[in-house]
């Protein structure tokens, strides 16, 4: 009858043996529970034996119970234990700190690859000490042979510790904790580099790579049997230190063949003697007679490695049975494998896909300096919703949006990634902040019921210094000033994008220079052990004791990102964090000429001679011509087709940008215009001499503009 694993199974395994058991003599009890421990538990044999340890010779049988004797109870049947007779002394038990515990501690110090003596058996009330199923301290000592049992609760035990890794190094770790030194005295693992993922199908060469090691500590030998005398013992011999670190699988070769196939093989077979060389290299020695198990790594759809399986020359060799335990082993060690590799593809999807949705790079435009952040929550797959942008404006402008999509899933990243591309198209039509989360929300709606997030939309102007803000249910920013003083700003909450049916309210702040705006999202100042309010006031708290660091002058953008992030405690990571920083340095009024010109025939000529005087007043000469040929054409264009007054804006900052408005809505296209044509050029010489140049539609028309490099700049 086989035995399962769990205590159940136990006592009704030793119920049905009750009436086939012979029962011990009268009298036997007794000199059972006088004999010494090491004699009573050598009835029960182990995974192995430890060199210098041959075990007792196992009791001679029992004879048969005369009539009317006595049964035995199940319990101490099911341990292989007599059952004493009523008044006779109990079997001593073996108490905390004693030789058995001194060698459990000794068998479980590792070396720097990691040994560790593994906990063979499950939860329940009969659990042996670790080391052997015979509950022995010593690893693996007693007899060669194991019963069926005891094998199953090893298999049993050792599985649960390799499922339990999540990560391939874990799942690794927890075969070779689980076999050295029960099972084996020394493990090799191989595995394929690279790994394949999925159903892709490599074109190289199977290549294997020895990932792990793992074997029994030398001083281990000296402590197996504090009574032995000490010069029995030997050096432990390096099993596992020689071994070759990569191996290319030859086609057709006898290692290949091996890994073809689906079950262990032992090292003295002809397969595993002609293989064991090609993995291992031809200078290792491993020992012989039974004493090694060669076993594929065979995943869902292909071998991914191979386990070898070493014991010593003085210890019991492996039994046929071990072949199947060797078997479960590299069967659940693949499958782990397997899902270790998946996970770990879905987690690179993931952080593509969240690379690809967020800003490779920040706009560095005039007048403002930017620095962001992002950390994904410790605790979910590194994606979520959460996202920053910096989107330039005409009139060197610059958009800061900041938003939080709730929830954290390949959805929440699916989500953000239209709402941000939605925020982008908006903010190139020039649309005022509230309009824009008016149209993030009528976009959410769309995507479904349940598609809701938090934005905060803000404009910045360095020629006004002002910035105007539009919430939607986000946290308020914090605007950090030039001489230390931190204050959260009185933006109107608003509801959050989704909901429907709200409108959204936007203020408009001065902006100095030097200050420092800093929008973020929940995770930064939310968490379960703090609400978002204090979350908020210690931030504002550390964005002042860090500007004391400098005194007058602002701290510096980066490393002021690094410190803010530098408030998260180790329970703060609930949440992903998007963070992005704002140093305000605007546009002085005196590099800034504006005029309003109307749509007459004689406005390309005024338009000229304004520009030429800004350029006189700032020593800019030698770029008269270039801008008064620019100037006209593109003044010309737009006199020709608009009904209200032109804008000319002219901004000197590291370089020259020029800016003409008008109340047309269609863009103008570059275009070769043909020899017979009397118009068209205007665009192509404008492309042809400026250093950049582009069109922007506005709410009210739009906007054309083009930039010359100073004299002294590269262009």
């Amino acid at each position: 009858m086989t035995e399962h694993p769990n205590s159940h199974g136990r006592q009704r395994t030793a119920q049905v043996r009750q009436s086939a058991v012979p029962a011990p003599e009268p009298g036997r009890a007794r000199a059972v529970a006088d004999e010494p421990e090491g004699t009573r538990r050598a009835e029960s044999p182990a995974l192995g034996r430890l060199p210098g340890h041959d075990g007792p010779e196992p009791a001679p049988p029992r004879p048969a119970r005369e009539p009317g004797a006595p049964a035995a109870a199940p319990r101490a049947r099911a341990r292989g234990e007599a059952h004493p007779e009523p008044g006779a002394p109990r079997p001593a038990v073996p108490r905390p700190g004693g030789p058995e515990a001194a060698r459990g501690a000794a068998a479980q110090g590792g070396t720097d690859r990691g040994t560790a003596v593994p906990d063979i058996v499950g939860d329940g009330p009969e659990r042996p000490a670790p080391g052997g199923a015979d509950g022995d301290g010593g690893a693996g000592k007693g007899h060669a042979g194991t019963t069926g049992g005891e094998r199953l609760r090893f298999v049993g035990a050792a599985t649960r510790r390799i499922a339990r890794g999540i990560d391939l190094d874990e799942i690794v770790l927890g075969l070779c904790r689980a076999t050295v030194p029960t099972f084996a005295d020394a493990i090799l693992v191989y595995l394929r580099d690279p790994l394949p993922v999925g159903d892709e199908r490599p074109v190289g060469p199977v290549v294997l790579r020895l990932r792990r090691t793992d074997q029994l500590p030398e001083h281990v030998r000296g402590l197996e049997d504090p009574d032995a005398p000490q010069d029995r013992a030997e050096p432990v011999p390096d099993l596992a230190g020689g071994a070759a670190e990569r191996c290319e699988v030859r086609i057709g070769g006898p290692l290949a063949e091996v890994l073809r196939g689906v079950r262990p093989v032992f090292g003295d077979s002809s397969a595993a003697r002609a293989a064991l060389p090609e993995l291992l290299g031809d200078e290792q020695d491993v020992p012989d007679r039974h004493r090694t198990i060669l076993a594929p790594l065979r995943g869902r759809r292909r071998v991914i490695g191979a386990a070898v399986f070493i014991r010593r020359a003085d210890r019991a060799a492996f039994e046929g049975d071990d072949l199947l335990v060797a078997a479960q082993l590299a069967t659940h060690t693949a499958l782990g494998v397997d899902k270790a590799v998946l996970y770990g593809r879905e987690v690179y999807i993931a952080d593509e896909l969240q690379r690809t949705m967020l800003p490779d790079s920040l706009p560095q435009p005039t007048g403002v300096r930017l620095a962001s952040r992002y950390l994904p929550a410790a605790e979910t797959a590194r994606v979520g919703g959460d996202w920053y942008d910096a989107i330039p404006l005409p009139g060197n402008r610059v958009a800061l949006v900041v938003g939080d999509v709730m929830g954290h899933s390949m959805t929440s990243a699916a989500i953000m990634g239209q709402l941000r591309t939605t925020a982008q198209t908006l903010a190139g039509l020039d649309l005022p902040p509230a309009e824009v989360l008016h149209h993030l929300d009528e976009q959410a709606q769309r995507l479904g019921s349940d598609r809701m997030a938090t934005c905060l939309y803000a404009v910045y102007d360095p020629v006004a210094h002002r910035i105007v803000i539009a919430n939607a249910g986000h946290p308020p920013p914090i605007l950090l000033h030039r001489g230390g003083r931190a204050e959260v700003l009185r933006v109107p909450p608003g509801a959050p994008i989704g909901v429907g049916g709200v409108d959204f309210e936007a203020v408009e702040l001065d902006a100095p220079a030097g200050a420092t705006l800093l929008l973020y999202t929940d995770g930064l100042v939310e968490s379960r052990i703090r609400d978002v309010w204090t979350g908020i006031e210690q931030l504002r708290e550390r964005l002042i004791d860090t500007a004391r660091l400098t005194g007058p002058n602002p701290p510096p953008l980066e490393p002021l990102c690094d410190e803010v992030l530098g408030m998260l405690g180790p329970g703060d990571r609930d949440d992903d964090i998007a963070l992005l920083a704002a140093r305000f340095e605007g546009i002085a009024p005196s590099d800034v000429a504006y005029w309003f010109l109307d749509p007459r025939p004689q406005t390309a000529g005024q338009a000229r001679r304004l520009a030429r005087r800004a350029l006189t007043r700032w020593g800019l000469e030698e770029l008269t011509d270039s801008v008064e040929l620019l100037v006209s054409e593109v003044v010309t264009n737009a006199v020709r087709y608009a009904e209200r007054p032109v804008t000319l804006r002219l901004l000197r900052t590291d370089v020259l940008r020029c800016e003409v408005g008008d109340d047309v809505p269609q863009l103008p296209r570059l275009r070769q215009a043909r020899p017979s044509d009397e118009g068209g050029r205007g665009l192509y010489l404008v492309n042809r001499l400026a250093r950049r140049w582009g069109a922007t539609r506005l709410s009210t028309g739009k906007v054309v503009w083009f930039e010359l490099a100073l004299p002294g700049h590269a262009r």
